[in-house]
């Protein structure tokens, strides 16, 4: 369940052996019950997806909760579809990440797969991967619904926007989708993916290079299985999405990729091509967050 970029990782790390054994275990096929659980409980969904142009996207997807329902542990069903202008639209036989994250609970859970079937409501994926994460890293915040009027979304170039900036510097969370070097549908470890990060506000590190915004991410230990890093080694590109918790603002971006090692300690360096500043695109906000227990020394 491993693809050439993932192993790469772990072998540079000294973890290939264990973490071949581990994945085995882990990373099914099919979704137990408390996963299919989860997201039948959730607000929002994370999507991770590529465009026409095989650019990486992340998108938040939203609805009552029961808007995702398991009709079996190999679907999901999704009553949702992204706005008209998301860079991301559901197209059949297309890979997809996605993650169910619940931050009051710091519950998460990751699928990968296929679209298998559109219809009015919304569309259908078929798993190729599904597993858990643990809850490090995220900040907990408790959703609850607003009235609101979206915007029209406002585009980013490379040079980023004052307001987008201001966003990204504030930031304790970000999303980020990546995917293989050939991501095709029904291909086990080959796919999109998109992942959690957390820090302490303003982790995310903001500069300039010849007229691009560079955004640098630090990489803080996790489950060792580097999907993400993984799939940067074979394809060095990546979508960011950054949420506004207190307006229900949107901030997705797109960019080329580098890994940055030193040692143990490791960093994503995005330089950004262009994005979306979406004002007030969600009916949702939250409350002020409680801390990740590894950012105030109790985790």
């Amino acid at each position: 369940m491993r693809h050439a970029g993932e192993t790469t990782v772990q072998r540079r790390l000294g973890v290939d052996e264990r973490m071949g054994e581990v994945m085995e275990q882990v990373v099914r096929t099919w979704m137990p019950e408390q996963h299919r659980e989860l997201f039948g409980k959730l607000p929002t969904l994370l999507v991770g997806s590529l465009d026409a142009h095989g650019r990486p996207w992340a998108s938040m997807l939203h609805g009552a909760p029961g808007f995702i329902r398991a009709p079996d542990e190999r679907h999901l069903h999704i009553a949702a579809r992204p706005s008209p202008d998301d860079p991301w639209q559901p197209a059949l036989d297309t890979p997809i990440g996605l993650l169910g994250l619940e931050p009051h609970t710091r519950r998460r859970n990751r699928m990968n797969g296929s679209v298998v079937a559109l219809d009015a409501d919304g569309f259908t994926i078929e798993v190729d991967q599904s597993f858990g994460n643990c809850p490090k890293y995220i900040q907990a915040r408790t959703p609850y619904t607003v009235h609101r009027t979206p915007a029209a979304p406002r585009a980013e170039g490379p040079l980023l926007g004052d307001t987008a900036l201001e966003l990204v510097r504030h930031a304790d969370t970000l999303f980020i989708a990546t995917a293989s070097h050939t991501p095709r549908a029904h291909a086990g470890a080959e796919g999109v993916d998109v992942s959690h990060r957390g820090g302490p506000p303003g982790f995310v590190h903001v500069g300039t290079h010849e007229g691009r915004t560079v955004l640098t991410i630090p990489d803080y230990p996790g489950n060792r299985f580097f999907n993400t890093l993984g799939n940067l080694v074979v394809n060095p590109r990546a979508g960011l999405l950054f949420v506004d918790y207190h307006a229900g603002h949107l901030l997705q971006l797109t960019g080329d990729a580098h890994l940055l090692w030193e040692g143990e300690l490791r960093a994503i360096r995005i330089t950004v091509q262009n994005g979306w500043w979406r004002a007030h695109a969600l009916p949702l906000r939250w409350s002020p967050p409680e801390p990740a227990p590894q950012f105030t020394g109790e985790g």
